[in-house]
């Protein structure tokens, strides 16, 4: 077993975080999967995505998060932060020209990572409209998948509206497991763990208690698929994935 592989009962389970949280040679020594950020705010060089798969070792697991031009519209903050100017035609998955060549990016990159996973993290603005639906009926008919599982993490939605579409889509519910189960039905889990939350916000600034993570060592186990995922993404996202990982 790689570092990081735990094996729970009959349920492998994962443990990392959201982009290299320490030097990349002692990452891929502490733990067996990582959620990278760096795809979601910029189109990376082919030479960086080719470099980080051949110094993974064998059997590691990389997932990566869908470039904003697929998920954010273009009065997003997080643009602030991109290479690519946005036009008032990206985010939402918005089944134009535009978003669609922004997952052929995406695709493309996952492909040089040997990615696993395809992390599409919708923003709130993404409302539980009909609207919505009709938009990622047709993004998810017109797209190539490639060899990726897809996941996906809606915010603000109501369970009834996740569990809708993670079954037409056919895409991995991702979930924080403080926060409520997973609403799919396929072979995986797959946790993001952002921090607390204060009255709707996330506050990513959190280190998380003991109790804490014995609630989540206690639900990951019980909500067991043949794969769980736990990524940490707040702000002592390090220390606490190594603390769960001897708690598991």
């Amino acid at each position: 077993m790689l570092p990081g592989q735990i094996l729970s009962g009959d349920v492998m389970i994962h443990v990392g975080t959201c982009g290299f949280c320490e030097a990349r040679a002692r990452y891929f020594q502490d733990f067996d999967t990582v959620e990278i950020q760096q795809t979601f705010y910029r189109i990376l060089q082919e030479k960086t995505l080719e470099r980080w798969r051949k110094e993974a070792p064998e059997g590691f697991i990389f997932s990566m998060k869908a470039f904003q031009g697929v998920t954010h519209p273009p009065n997003s903050p997080t643009w602030r932060r991109s290479n690519v100017r946005p036009s008032k035609e990206v985010g939402l998955l918005r089944p134009n020209s535009e978003v669609l060549h922004f997952w052929r990016i995406t695709l493309r990159e996952a492909e040089l990572l040997g990615a696993r996973f395809i992390l599409i993290q919708l923003p709130r603005s993404f409302k539980e409209t009909e609207e919505s639906f009709e938009n990622a009926e047709r993004f998810f008919s017109m797209i190539d998948r490639g060899e990726f599982e897809i996941a996906v993490e809606l915010r603000g939605w109501s369970e009834e509206g996740v569990k809708r579409f993670v079954r037409e889509f056919d895409v991995i519910d991702v979930t924080d497991p403080l926060v409520r189960i997973p609403l799919h039905h396929g072979d995986v889990n797959y946790y993001r763990l952002h921090g607390r939350y204060e009255k709707g916000r996330i506050v990513y600034s959190h280190t998380y208690t003991d109790e804490e993570l014995e609630k989540i060592r206690e639900r990951v186990i019980g909500w067991n698929r043949e794969e769980s995922f736990v990524y940490f993404n707040n702000s002592n996202m390090c220390a606490d994935a190594k603390r769960f990982k001897a708690m598991l």
